[in-house]
């Protein structure tokens, strides 16, 4: 039988419990396409167009970035998509499950991203958002993210630019 403390450390060991970072396989890229679909459908009545994600070819992405990923229970969780270009890496995409947001998983992905780049021999991260999606560059600008430029693509749809520039 469990004691009433024993049961007490179990509840808290579960709910302070960490997905689980991996690097994605082949595999997971069904659950990788739904998760950003999910992940970005606040943002269509906000945007003139669907934001890029939702409509990547994830087959190809995949064989052509990084992909790492927060697994909890068995769920995809959280996904991020990196790629080297020149000296900085470049944070394609990131997406967290709408119910878990607000966790701090984001943050650990950027992060993570941020050690990619360090191990890589590489100067800093860089991403691009669109300029309609405040609250995520306010989240970027709170993890040291600075605006490099706005490109506008026409249509509504201006892109923010943003970098990191990493310490070695």
């Amino acid at each position: 039988m469990v004691s009433g403390c024993e049961a007490a450390r179990a509840a808290l060991a579960d709910a302070v419990r960490e997905p689980t970072l991996r690097r994605a396989i082949k595999e997971d890229v069904p659950d990788i396409r739904a998760l950003v679909r999910r992940a970005y459908a606040r943002w269509i009545t906000v945007t003139p167009r669907p934001p890029k994600p939702i409509n990547a070819d994830y087959d190809r992405a995949f064989a052509a970035h990084r992909f790492d990923v927060l697994v909890d229970e068995g769920q995809l969780v959280g996904l991020i998509e990196t790629v080297a270009e020149g000296r900085e890496l470049l944070i394609v995409n990131v997406a967290i499950d709408p119910e878990r947001q607000r966790e701090g998983l984001g943050r650990r992905l950027m992060r993570h991203a941020e050690d990619l780049a360090r191990a890589g021999g590489l100067s800093g991260t860089r991403l691009y958002t669109n300029a309609l999606m405040t609250a995520n560059i306010a989240l970027y600008e709170r993890l040291g993210y600075v605006r490099e430029r706005e490109v506008d693509h026409g249509g509504g749809m201006i892109a923010v630019h943003m970098v990191c520039a990493l310490t070695p």
